[in-house]
Protein backbone atom coordinates (compact mmCIF):
# COMPACT_ATOMS: atom_id res chain seq x y z
CA UNK A 1 0.00 0.00 0.00
CA UNK A 2 1.43 3.19 -0.68
CA UNK A 3 1.67 5.94 1.76
CA UNK A 4 0.77 9.80 1.23
CA UNK A 5 1.89 12.75 3.63
CA UNK A 6 -0.74 15.33 3.51
CA UNK A 7 0.87 18.34 4.92
CA UNK A 8 -1.63 21.52 5.83
CA UNK A 9 -2.12 23.50 8.81
CA UNK A 10 -5.51 23.75 8.30
CA UNK A 11 -6.80 20.84 10.02
CA UNK A 12 -10.36 20.81 8.45
CA UNK A 13 -8.31 20.65 5.09
CA UNK A 14 -6.50 18.08 6.31
CA UNK A 15 -8.95 15.77 7.04
CA UNK A 16 -10.90 16.12 4.50
CA UNK A 17 -8.39 15.37 1.83
CA UNK A 18 -7.19 12.34 4.27
CA UNK A 19 -10.40 10.61 4.33
CA UNK A 20 -10.93 10.76 0.38
CA UNK A 21 -6.95 9.44 -0.14
CA UNK A 22 -8.06 6.71 2.33
CA UNK A 23 -10.82 6.29 0.70
CA UNK A 24 -8.91 5.62 -2.68
CA UNK A 25 -6.95 2.86 -0.88
CA UNK A 26 -3.55 4.59 0.33
CA UNK A 27 -1.82 4.72 3.44
CA UNK A 28 -1.92 8.61 5.08
CA UNK A 29 -0.04 10.29 7.36
CA UNK A 30 -0.57 13.99 8.09
CA UNK A 31 1.63 17.02 9.46
CA UNK A 32 0.36 20.56 10.30
CA UNK A 33 3.38 22.85 9.57
CA UNK A 34 6.90 22.30 7.50
CA UNK A 35 9.01 21.00 10.91
CA UNK A 36 6.89 18.07 11.30
CA UNK A 37 6.84 17.33 7.48
CA UNK A 38 10.37 16.70 7.52
CA UNK A 39 10.36 14.40 10.18
CA UNK A 40 7.69 12.50 9.00
CA UNK A 41 9.59 12.08 5.64
CA UNK A 42 12.33 11.04 7.32
CA UNK A 43 10.49 9.00 9.37
CA UNK A 44 7.94 6.95 7.01
CA UNK A 45 9.36 7.70 3.23
CA UNK A 46 5.94 7.99 1.62
CA UNK A 47 5.81 7.88 -1.97
CA UNK A 48 3.93 11.09 -2.59
CA UNK A 49 4.37 14.60 -0.37
CA UNK A 50 0.43 16.64 -0.44
CA UNK A 51 2.27 20.21 0.56
CA UNK A 52 0.56 23.52 1.19
CA UNK A 53 2.67 26.52 0.39
CA UNK A 54 1.47 29.01 2.85
CA UNK A 55 2.52 27.35 6.52
CA UNK A 56 4.39 28.83 9.76
CA UNK A 57 7.66 27.64 11.08
CA UNK A 58 8.71 26.03 7.66
CA UNK A 59 6.28 27.00 4.26
CA UNK A 60 6.11 24.53 1.69
CA UNK A 61 8.25 25.83 -0.72
CA UNK A 62 11.71 25.58 1.90
CA UNK A 63 10.47 22.14 2.91
CA UNK A 64 10.92 20.98 -0.56
CA UNK A 65 13.96 23.50 -1.28
CA UNK A 66 15.09 21.47 1.61
CA UNK A 67 14.40 18.04 0.14
CA UNK A 68 15.85 18.57 -3.51
CA UNK A 69 19.54 19.78 -1.32
CA UNK A 70 19.24 16.58 0.27
CA UNK A 71 18.43 15.13 -3.23
CA UNK A 72 15.36 13.64 -1.53
CA UNK A 73 13.26 12.07 -4.52
CA UNK A 74 10.29 11.97 -3.24
CA UNK A 75 7.09 12.96 -5.57
CA UNK A 76 5.77 16.56 -4.26
CA UNK A 77 2.24 18.13 -5.02
CA UNK A 78 2.59 21.64 -3.88
CA UNK A 79 -1.03 22.97 -3.12
CA UNK A 80 -1.74 27.23 -3.14
CA UNK A 81 -4.43 29.66 -3.14
CA UNK A 82 -1.52 31.58 -5.34
CA UNK A 83 -2.42 31.05 -8.76
CA UNK A 84 -0.76 33.55 -11.17
CA UNK A 85 1.63 31.95 -13.49
CA UNK A 86 4.72 33.26 -11.65
CA UNK A 87 3.41 31.49 -8.48
CA UNK A 88 3.25 28.71 -10.06
CA UNK A 89 6.41 29.29 -11.78
CA UNK A 90 8.17 29.59 -8.58
CA UNK A 91 6.14 26.46 -7.05
CA UNK A 92 7.96 24.56 -9.65
CA UNK A 93 11.12 25.64 -9.76
CA UNK A 94 11.63 24.87 -5.82
CA UNK A 95 11.48 21.92 -7.51
CA UNK A 96 7.68 20.49 -6.77
CA UNK A 97 6.75 17.67 -9.15
CA UNK A 98 2.54 19.54 -9.65
CA UNK A 99 1.05 22.24 -8.48
CA UNK A 100 -2.95 22.43 -7.79
CA UNK A 101 -4.44 26.11 -6.93
CA UNK A 102 -6.92 25.89 -3.89
CA UNK A 103 -9.64 25.63 -4.41
CA UNK A 104 -9.85 22.18 -6.06
CA UNK A 105 -12.26 18.99 -6.96
CA UNK A 106 -11.32 15.92 -4.73
CA UNK A 107 -11.53 14.20 -8.17
CA UNK A 108 -8.62 16.53 -9.48
CA UNK A 109 -6.64 15.45 -6.06
CA UNK A 110 -6.93 12.07 -6.27
CA UNK A 111 -6.23 12.06 -10.45
CA UNK A 112 -3.04 14.02 -9.85
CA UNK A 113 -1.51 11.92 -6.38
CA UNK A 114 -2.53 8.71 -8.37
CA UNK A 115 -0.18 9.94 -11.44
CA UNK A 116 2.63 10.78 -9.31
CA UNK A 117 2.30 7.25 -7.65
CA UNK A 118 2.31 6.07 -11.27
CA UNK A 119 6.05 8.05 -11.72
CA UNK A 120 7.07 6.56 -8.83
CA UNK A 121 6.19 2.82 -8.65
CA UNK A 122 6.99 2.18 -12.57
CA UNK A 123 9.53 0.06 -13.21
CA UNK A 124 12.79 1.65 -14.83
CA UNK A 125 14.85 0.05 -17.54
CA UNK A 126 17.88 -0.90 -16.41
CA UNK A 127 20.19 0.10 -19.54
CA UNK A 128 21.88 3.34 -20.46
CA UNK A 129 20.28 5.96 -22.81
CA UNK A 130 22.80 7.69 -25.29
CA UNK A 131 22.32 10.34 -27.51
CA UNK A 132 25.15 12.81 -28.74
CA UNK A 133 27.05 13.12 -25.63
CA UNK A 134 24.23 13.01 -23.88
CA UNK A 135 23.58 9.72 -21.12
CA UNK A 136 20.85 9.06 -18.82
CA UNK A 137 21.02 5.32 -16.76
CA UNK A 138 17.48 5.07 -15.28
CA UNK A 139 18.89 2.31 -13.06
CA UNK A 140 21.31 4.77 -11.12
CA UNK A 141 19.33 7.72 -12.30
CA UNK A 142 22.42 8.87 -13.22
CA UNK A 143 22.78 12.14 -16.07
CA UNK A 144 25.88 13.23 -18.06
CA UNK A 145 27.07 15.62 -20.64
CA UNK A 146 30.17 13.96 -21.72
CA UNK A 147 31.86 14.21 -18.75
CA UNK A 148 29.74 16.40 -16.68
CA UNK A 149 27.41 14.72 -14.20
CA UNK A 150 24.49 16.67 -12.58
CA UNK A 151 21.54 16.26 -11.18
CA UNK A 152 17.89 15.87 -12.11
CA UNK A 153 14.70 15.98 -10.18
CA UNK A 154 12.32 13.44 -10.54
CA UNK A 155 10.41 15.20 -12.91
CA UNK A 156 13.35 16.32 -14.93
CA UNK A 157 14.27 12.65 -14.96
CA UNK A 158 11.13 11.45 -16.59
CA UNK A 159 10.72 14.36 -19.24
CA UNK A 160 14.62 13.78 -20.49
CA UNK A 161 14.05 9.86 -20.14
CA UNK A 162 11.00 10.24 -22.56
CA UNK A 163 13.35 12.10 -24.72
CA UNK A 164 16.08 9.89 -24.55
CA UNK A 165 13.46 7.03 -25.77
CA UNK A 166 12.58 8.75 -29.00
CA UNK A 167 15.44 11.05 -30.17
CA UNK A 168 14.98 13.47 -33.52
CA UNK A 169 11.15 12.30 -33.14
CA UNK A 170 9.18 15.25 -32.67
CA UNK A 171 6.98 15.09 -29.20
CA UNK A 172 3.60 17.01 -29.61
CA UNK A 173 3.17 19.19 -26.02
CA UNK A 174 0.18 17.27 -25.14
CA UNK A 175 1.73 13.68 -25.69
CA UNK A 176 4.84 14.92 -23.14
CA UNK A 177 2.32 15.74 -20.77
CA UNK A 178 0.36 12.35 -20.43
CA UNK A 179 3.05 10.28 -21.17
CA UNK A 180 5.09 12.67 -18.32
CA UNK A 181 2.47 13.71 -16.38
CA UNK A 182 -0.32 11.71 -16.47
CA UNK A 183 -3.06 13.69 -17.05
CA UNK A 184 -4.92 16.16 -19.03
CA UNK A 185 -3.56 19.53 -18.33
CA UNK A 186 -6.72 21.27 -19.98
CA UNK A 187 -4.23 23.30 -22.86
CA UNK A 188 -2.18 24.93 -19.85
CA UNK A 189 1.49 23.78 -21.36
CA UNK A 190 3.08 26.03 -18.68
CA UNK A 191 4.25 23.92 -16.34
CA UNK A 192 6.64 21.84 -19.59
CA UNK A 193 7.84 25.56 -20.54
CA UNK A 194 8.91 25.49 -16.76
CA UNK A 195 10.97 22.12 -17.59
CA UNK A 196 12.23 22.25 -20.58
CA UNK A 197 14.06 25.38 -19.50
CA UNK A 198 15.41 23.46 -16.46
CA UNK A 199 16.59 20.72 -18.51
CA UNK A 200 18.29 23.24 -20.84
CA UNK A 201 19.72 24.83 -18.36
CA UNK A 202 21.32 21.55 -16.98
CA UNK A 203 22.28 19.91 -20.24
CA UNK A 204 24.25 23.46 -21.22
CA UNK A 205 25.54 24.22 -18.05
CA UNK A 206 29.12 24.06 -19.39
CA UNK A 207 28.26 25.87 -22.87
CA UNK A 208 27.32 22.70 -24.60
CA UNK A 209 25.22 23.15 -27.88
CA UNK A 210 21.37 22.65 -27.41
CA UNK A 211 19.79 19.64 -27.53
CA UNK A 212 16.09 20.24 -27.06
CA UNK A 213 14.55 21.87 -29.47
CA UNK A 214 11.65 23.90 -29.41
CA UNK A 215 9.18 22.94 -32.69
CA UNK A 216 6.96 25.95 -32.70
CA UNK A 217 3.12 25.18 -32.57
CA UNK A 218 3.89 21.55 -32.14
CA UNK A 219 6.54 20.84 -29.45
CA UNK A 220 9.61 19.82 -28.78
CA UNK A 221 12.52 17.53 -30.16
CA UNK A 222 16.08 15.77 -29.04
CA UNK A 223 18.31 16.52 -32.01
CA UNK A 224 21.92 17.90 -32.45
CA UNK A 225 22.28 21.26 -34.19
Amino acid sequence: MSTVLIVDDDRKLLKMLQRTLVYEGLQVITAINGVEAIAKIDAHRPAVVILDWMMPEMDGIEVVQRLRAENNQVMILMLTARDAIENRVEGLESGSDDYLVKPFAPAELVARVQALLRRAQAAQPSGTFSFADLTLNPGTREARRGQRAFDLTPTEFDLLLLFMRHPRQVLERGQILADVWGYDFGGDDNVLEVYIGYLRKKTQAAGEPRLIHTVRGVGYVLREE
